[in-house]
């Protein structure tokens, strides 16, 4: 890996992989927006239902491959994989932070 992650995004994939709601929420600024299959989700509450449900419905574990500054943004391409068609898959989820806490993050296929 590239880079030494923050803190809040080291947090967010063990939380991720734990399905620990309580770890999650501490993540994400109070106004925080997620951007994941062409849907938006606003606050921590709604954040770490969509993340939670997801991960736990789907038995979704995330390997981190690679991480990088790009435009005020850290990039982490992960490995996700699990009970779903096409697993795995690589995605990158672009991380926005506001102090110390994920405030933007936009979860899209590795690459787009």
């Amino acid at each position: 890996m590239n880079l030494k992650l923050p803190e809040a995004i080291e947090t967010y994939f063990q939380a991720s992989n734990s399905y620990d709601s309580n770890l999650l929420a501490k993540c994400f600024t109070e106004d925080a927006i997620l951007y994941d299959e062409g849907l938006a989700y606003h606050g921590p509450t709604a954040l770490e239902s969509h993340i939670i449900e997801a991960n736990n419905n789907l038995l979704i574990k995330t390997n981190v491959t690679n991480a990088v500054e790009k435009n005020d943004e850290t990039i982490v391409t992960a490995t996700i994989s699990g009970n779903f068609d096409g697993s795995p898959v690589a995605l990158d989820y672009h991380f926005t932070m506001k102090n110390q806490k994920i405030a933007i993050l936009k979860i899209v296929l590795a690459g787009e």
